[in-house]
């Protein structure tokens, strides 16, 4: 006798819909899984035979053969423990088939019949309800995760034994409910605000600047300056999370497992990983094809200190997603996209011992040492970020002065406004901000009237800009005309826009 459960397997960021078909035949006791398993799914057999026998309904001894179709597609992790056994006393006789129909079954099996926690929850759970799915069986620890997702009934299991009494329903099934809404809601307050920052009024304009209009921007000055500190306080003026958004960041987490407790990430994230991160670590990879750092930070905030410090691969891989704002891996196992829309910011020294131009520090660097520093970073990476700010050491009295500086909502509100701007304007899917446009929406919207274009003439020819750079000037002018509010950008626009390329203006 055949039977069949649903479940699903993850792929990237996304999730494929499995077919769970269980055979159980005469002959001598075999438990077989076919169907391109990998290493944790072929352990399935062992942990379901356990966890039905300790559950007080053992596997019954005859010729089981388990197929997860479609067979062309790798299956990799233990999601499907759950579902195999559901099939498998459907097909035994022990429990009604039309109980599997239109659900969708995920869990993991510890050998006691305990169910344990999964990664990559919701977007299984976006792909069941994509699938005409009704219901979603899973662990109680991730029910909330899933009721994440509108018109699925996620019903949280505590053990084996309690999912069997579901289906065969003897315990009436209890769908866990979530207002999403007031999860966002309730997760606006930051323990850090620009209010927090002395001086550094150039620094503020520039990260106000880029989150308005979503550039990447790279902070140059000595040690403890304020450039960590500046970097930190920039998600707490970007535009507050949409569902939306949550929902995108939420998944890539997921997948990641770093959701712990909560269901939702509801305030833009932040990463900032160690220079000695590697290029897998940063944009994705490994056997398994799981997202990295810049994927993490989707919606967010990626914040990379001492950025000479990176290794020159790894920072030369994070070239074509800032371009494309998504990363392609490809692997034996399948092509795999992750979502890499992150504001970058970076920061260094201006050379070795970090005091190059201080005027209270003598340099010690030997001669050519902050040339050769500074050429750690590629030319393509630096076109890549919009912004290259000064953040210079503080004056005796801006820190014992108060600081006075504009807290973090009022910035925020005047960002919020720009971006409406830029989307109103903008109008094409995916394009939420000037930093995204293209080649033709750059000449549409990004005129220069002959004051500026004779002032970006003068700044090509003697800094040398690439197109890339000339583009990004363009962008950071517009930001600069919608933050006030401005339709045509003007000569003191691109002047300011020009004021943030400071690596463009070093000899190297």
């Amino acid at each position: 006798m055949t039977a069949r459960a649903l479940s699903c397997v993850l792929a990237g960021v996304a999730a494929r819909p499995i077919e769970v078909e269980v055979d159980v035949a005469g002959g001598l006791p075999h438990f077989a899984i076919v169907g391109l398993p990998g290493g944790a799914v072929r352990e399935s057999k062992d942990r379901v035979r356990a966890a039905l026998r300790n559950a007080g309904h053992p596997a019954p001894e005859r010729r089981i053969t388990v197929n997860l179709a479609p067979a062309h597609l790798r299956k990799d992790g233990a999601a499907f423990d759950l579902a195999i056994a559901a099939a498998l006393l459907a097909a035994d006789g022990r429990l009604p088939a039309p109980a599997l129909e239109g659900a969708f079954v995920l869990g993991e099996l510890s050998l006691d019949g305990g169910l344990k926690p999964l990664h990559g929850v919701l977007p299984m759970a976006i792909a069941a309800r994509r699938a005409g799915a009704s219901r979603l069986l899973l662990p109680r620890s991730n029910a909330a995760e899933a009721a994440l997702v509108a018109g699925l009934d996620a019903i949280g299991l505590d053990s084996l034994g309690h999912a069997i009494d579901v289906l065969a329903g003897r315990v009436a099934a209890e769908p866990t409910r979530l207002d999403a809404a007031a999860l966002l809601r309730g997760s606006r307050a930051n323990d850090v605000d620009f209010s927090d920052v002395r001086g550094q009024a150039v620094a503020r304009r520039a990260l106000e600047i880029a989150a308005a209009g979503g550039h990447n921007a790279l902070l140059l000055g000595p040690p403890g300056s304020g450039k960590t500190m500046l970097a930190r306080r920039l998600p707490t003026i970007l535009p507050e999370l949409t569902l939306e958004e949550a929902l995108e960041a939420t998944a890539v987490h997921s997948v990641a497992g770093l959701l712990g407790e909560r269901p939702l990430v509801a305030t833009r994230p932040f990463r900032a990983p160690h220079h000695t991160a590697s290029e897998a670590a940063l944009v994705g990879g490994g056997r398994l094809a799981r997202p990295g750092e810049i994927s993490l930070a989707h919606r967010g905030v990626l914040f990379l200190d001492e950025l000479p410090e990176f290794p020159v691969a790894a920072l030369e891989a994070l070239r074509q997603p800032l371009e494309e704002r998504r990363i392609a891996v490809s692997r034996v196992s399948g092509h795999h996209v992750f979502p890499a829309d992150a504001l970058v910011v970076a920061a260094m020294n201006p050379c070795p011992c970090g005091f190059l131009g201080d005027p209270t520090h003598l340099c010690n660097c030997p001669p050519g040492a902050a040339s050769r520093y500074r050429q750690r970073i590629s030319g393509p990476l630096l076109d890549r970020l919009d912004l290259h700010v000064e953040v210079p050491a503080l004056a005796w009295a801006e820190l014992v002065g108060p600081a006075a500086g504009e807290d973090s909502a009022a910035i925020r509100s005047r960002v919020a406004s720009a971006r409406a701007r830029q989307r109103e304007r903008l109008g094409r899917p995916g394009v939420r901000c000037n930093a995204h446009m293209n080649g033709r929406e750059i000449d549409r919207h990004c005129a220069l009237d002959a004051g500026s274009e004779r002032l970006l003439e003068t700044a090509v020819e003697r800094l040398g800009l690439s197109a890339r750079a000339f583009s990004r000037v363009r962008k950071v002018a517009r930001t600069i005309a919608d933050l006030a509010a401005r339709e045509s950008i003007g000569a003191a626009d691109v002047a300011e826009a020009l004021q943030y390329r400071v690596l463009d203006r070093r000899p190297t």
